[in-house]
C-alpha cells in the first residue's frame, strides 16, 4: 500500500511539472464537493434537493458587484468569515472588475475560489431593483421548463407478462405502470422577489396513462414573495421548505457531514425557501409568512398534507417516506394520513448576537402513531399529536463563534446541539462541538447533526480543524467520538464508536489539483477503512482528466470484507460553450454489499445520481450537453452501462434483470425564455 501511494504522489508532481500552464475549467468543482458530502449520508433526498438548488444557481449566476450576504449564505463552501471579507472589499475597494481579485481577499483559499467561480459573474454597471408592475413582470421575467425522461432498457420482472390467475393470487409481482421515469416542471422568476413554479412526476412503474391512473402520480406548486417591501421579507402560499436554528425541531435542509462540518458546523439556512425538487415526502404544504420588524423577524406557518402509512384501523404502524406507488400494495398505502402543523419562529437579529425562539405543534388527524412494540422503537413518538419548542442562539466576532439551540419535546425530554468555533488567523480554523439528543426525545421534522438520521439516542463530541500552511495546499482533519444510550434497530444493547478523517488538498491554481483522504469509522463490532484518491489534470482549457482511486476495508466479529474501484473521466469542452461532454469509465472489484463503493460519476442537468455497486465489474457512461440559442434551449443526455463479472442476475424480486448487464438512458429538455 505504501509503495502505490508514493507512486501516486510521483505520477501527480509529474504531471504538475510537465503540464501546460493553462487555467484549470473549475464548472464542476462544486459537483464534486456535493458528491464528498453526499458519500458520508444516506440523506439522498436532502442532497438531491441541494443539488437542484446549487444547479438552478450556476445557470443562474450572482453579480458578484451586487451579491448580497444572505445570497452567499446559499454556497455551503463558504465559511462566515470568507463572506464577510468578500462583501468588505467590495466595500473598500469599490466595483470587482475581474474575478481574479478573489485571490487577493484574505481568507479565500485556491479551492474555495474555484468552487465559488461558476456561481458568480462580473456584470457590466449596477442595475438597480425594477418596480414591480405588470409590464415590469412580463419584460424582465425569467421562465424556465424542464422535461425529464429515463429509462431501463432490460426488462426488470416487474413489467413482466402474467396470466390473470397469476396475478389474482400474486398481485404485487407487476408494476402497474410503464417502465420509465417522467417528470415536468415549470419556474418563474422576477429579480428573486417573486418566485412561482410547478412540478409534476412519476417514478418508474407508477402508472401514467392506463385503467390503473391518469396523469401523474406526483403535483407540487408554489408561489413566493420576498424582500417585496421593508416589513414583508417572505410570503409563500403552496408548497415549501423551512429551516430554524440548528434544526432540532424543524430543518428540510441537507444535513452537514462531518467532512463538511470541518469549518461550517452551523446551520446557516434561516426561514421559509420555495419547494423545487420532486422530493414527495420532505416538505409543507400550507402558507408560512415572514415579517421583519427593526431587528426582529417573526415567522408564522401553516401546513396540511397526505401521508403514506400503514395502519391498522385507527392506528398507524410506520410511515411510507420512500414515494413509490408501483405496487397494488404501495398504492394501498397512499395518502391514508393527515397530517396537520402549525407553528412560529421569533428571531433577533445584529450583526454579532442572534436569538430565535421556535415553537412547532403537529398532529395526525384521527389516526394515532402506534408502532409495533420492539426494543429499539421503546422511545418512539406514539399518540396523535406532539408540540416541540427551542431556543436557538449566535454569538460571535472576528475570531471567535458560539452557536447552538436547546430544544424540549411534550414528553419534557430535551436535546441540545452547541459549536465553538476558532478562527485564530484567516488560514487556520477550529471547530469544536458537543451533541446531547436525549433518548425520549421526539421531533418529527428534526434533523441536525450527528451519526443518526433523526435527533434522538446519540451523545457526541466532534472537534474539526482546517488549515492552509502554505499557499496551493490545505490539510483537514476531525474526530468524533459518539454514544447511543439505547439499543438501535440491529442491536442489542447500547454501543458508542468513534470516526476519525484526514485529508489534503492541493491546487496549482493552473493545470493540476488532487486530493487524498484516509477515513476510519469503529463501532463495538464493526470497524470500516476508507481511502480516496483523486487527480485532476487540466491539459487545455478545454479538455480534462480526472482520476481516482477508492478502495475500502471492513471487519466485524465474523468476517472481513474489502475492495476497490478505479475510475477515469474526461471531460471536453471546446471554446464555442454551446456543447460539451464527459465520458467515465470505472472497474470495481469487491468482496460483498458491505465493501461497497460509491460511483463519482457526472449526471444530466439538475439530476443529481450517486450509484453504488459491489461485486466485479465495469462502469462506463457517456453524457453530452448541447446549448442552443444563447443556451436558452438546452439538451442535456446521459447513457450508462454496467457490465458485472460474477453474477447472472442484476437486482432482486421485481427490480431482477436477467443477465449480466444493465444499460440506463437519461434525458432533460430545458427550455428557458
Amino acid at each position: 500500500m505504501k509503495k502505490r501511494l508514493i507512486y501516486l504522489f510521483i505520477c501527480t508532481f509529474i504531471n504538475c511539472y510537465t503540464i501546460n500552464s493553462q487555467l484549470i475549467n473549475n464548472v464542476d468543482n462544486w459537483v464534486d464537493y456535493l458528491k464528498e458530502m453526499a458519500s458520508e449520508t444516506e440523506d439522498e433526498e436532502q442532497i438531491e434537493a441541494l443539488y437542484a438548488d446549487l444547479s438552478y444557481l450556476s445557470e443562474h449566476p450572482y453579480d458578484l458587484n451586487s451579491i448580497t450576504f444572505e445570497q452567499l449564505k446559499r454556497f455551503p463552501f463558504l465559511s462566515d468569515m470568507q463572506i464577510e471579507n468578500i462583501l468588505n472589499h467590495r466595500l473598500y475597494y469599490g466595483r470587482i472588475v475581474s474575478v481574479y481579485e478573489l485571490k487577493n481577499i484574505e481568507s479565500l483559499d485556491l479551492q474555495t475560489i474555484f468552487l465559488l467561480l461558476p456561481f458568480v459573474y462580473i456584470g457590466d454597471k449596477a442595475v438597480d431593483k425594477r418596480e414591480i408592475s405588470f409590464d415590469n413582470l412580463l419584460k424582465y421575467s425569467s421562465n424556465e421548463l424542464q422535461i425529464r425522461y429515463d429509462q431501463c432498457f432490460q426488462q426488470k420482472y416487474g413489467y413482466r407478462t402474467y396470466s390473470d390467475s397469476i396475478l389474482q393470487r400474486y398481485p404485487n409481482r407487476k408494476y402497474l405502470g410503464e417502465p420509465f421515469y417522467h417528470s415536468i416542471r415549470y419556474a418563474y422568476e422576477f429579480d428573486e422577489r417573486i418566485q412561482a413554479g410547478l412540478s409534476a412526476e412519476k417514478d418508474a412503474g407508477e402508472p401514467f396513462w392506463n385503467q390503473s391512473h391518469r396523469g401523474y402520480d406526483y403535483y407540487s406548486g408554489y408561489m413566493l414573495l420576498k424582500d417585496v417591501n421593508k416589513w414583508l421579507k417572505t410570503a409563500v402560499v403552496g408548497d415549501y421548505k423551512m429551516s430554524f436554528g440548528q434544526g432540532l425541531v424543524v430543518s428540510n435542509d441537507f444535513v452537514l457531514s462531518r467532512t463538511a462540518a470541518v469549518t461550517n458546523g452551523e446551520r446557516r439556512s434561516y426561514g421559509f425557501k420555495r419547494h423545487y425538487s420532486t422530493n414527495e415526502n420532505d416538505y409543507f404544504r400550507g402558507a408560512a409568512t415572514t415579517i421583519a420588524i427593526d431587528k426582529m423577524n417573526v415567522s408564522l406557518f401553516y401546513s396540511h398534507k397526505k401521508l403514506d402509512a400503514s395502519i391498522d384501523n385507527t392506528e398507524i404502524r410506520s410511515l411510507k417516506t420512500d414515494g413509490l406507488h408501483r405496487l397494488q400494495r404501495e398504492r394501498e398505502k397512499m395518502n391514508l394520513v393527515s397530517m396537520q402543523a402549525f407553528g412560529a419562529n421569533i428571531r433577533y437579529v445584529s450583526s454579532d448576537l442572534c436569538i430565535g425562539v421556535t415553537a412547532l405543534s403537529y398532529s395526525f388527524g384521527r389516526f394515532e402513531m402506534q408502532p409495533d412494540p420492539k426494543p429499539y422503537n421503546l422511545f418512539y413518538f406514539r399518540g396523535n399529536k406532539n408540540a416541540d419548542m427551542s431556543v436557538d442562539y449566535l454569538l460571535k466576532n472576528r475570531y471567535i463563534k458560539f452557536y447552538g439551540e436547546t430544544a424540549i419535546s411534550s414528553n419534557m425530554a430535551v436535546a441540545t446541539l452547541n459549536g465553538l468555533q476558532l478562527t485564530p488567523v484567516s488560514y487556520c480554523t477550529f471547530l469544536l462541538m458537543q451533541r446531547y439528543y436525549d433518548r425520549s426525545y421526539q421531533s418529527f421534522y428534526g434533523r441536525s447533526f450527528g451519526q443518526n438520521s433523526t435527533v434522538q439516542n446519540e451523545q457526541g463530541v466532534y472537534l474539526g480543524m482546517q488549515w492552509t500552511p502554505i499557499a496551493h495546499w490545505k490539510l483537514s482533519a476531525y474526530a468524533d467520538i459518539f454514544r447511543f444510550p439505547w439499543i438501535k434497530y440491529g442491536t442489542d444493547s447500547p454501543t458508542e464508536g468513534k470516526e476519525w478523517m484526514i485529508q489534503t488538498d492541493y491546487s496549482s491554481g493552473r493545470t493540476v489539483s488532487f486530493y487524498i483522504r484516509y477515513r476510519q469509522k469503529q463501532k463495538e463490532k464493526y470497524k470500516q477503512q476508507r481511502l480516496r484518491y483523486q487527480l485532476l489534470v487540466g491539459v487545455n482549457e478545454s479538455f480534462q482528466l480526472k482520476t481516482s482511486l477508492d478502495g475500502t476495508h471492513n471487519n466485524t466479529r465474523d468476517d472481513q470484507s474489502k475492495g476497490f474501484m478505479v475510475a477515469q473521466s474526461f471531460a471536453w469542452k471546446p471554446f464555442s460553450k454551446f456543447f460539451q461532454s464527459d465520458m467515465y469509465v470505472a472497474f470495481f472489484y469487491t468482496d460483498d454489499y458491505n465493501s461497497r463503493i460509491t460511483s463519482y460519476e457526472k449526471n444530466i442537468l439538475y439530476a443529481f445520481n450517486m450509484p453504488s455497486f459491489y461485486g466485479r465489474g465495469v462502469r462506463a457512461a457517456l453524457s453530452m450537453r448541447l446549448d442552443c440559442f444563447n443556451k436558452r434551449l438546452s439538451f442535456s443526455t446521459k447513457y450508462a452501462n454496467t457490465w458485472y463479472f460474477d453474477r447472472e442476475k442484476i437486482g432482486k424480486d421485481t427490480e431482477e434483470i436477467d443477465g449480466k448487464r444493465k444499460s440506463d438512458l437519461y434525458a432533460l429538455v430545458r427550455w428557458k425564455f
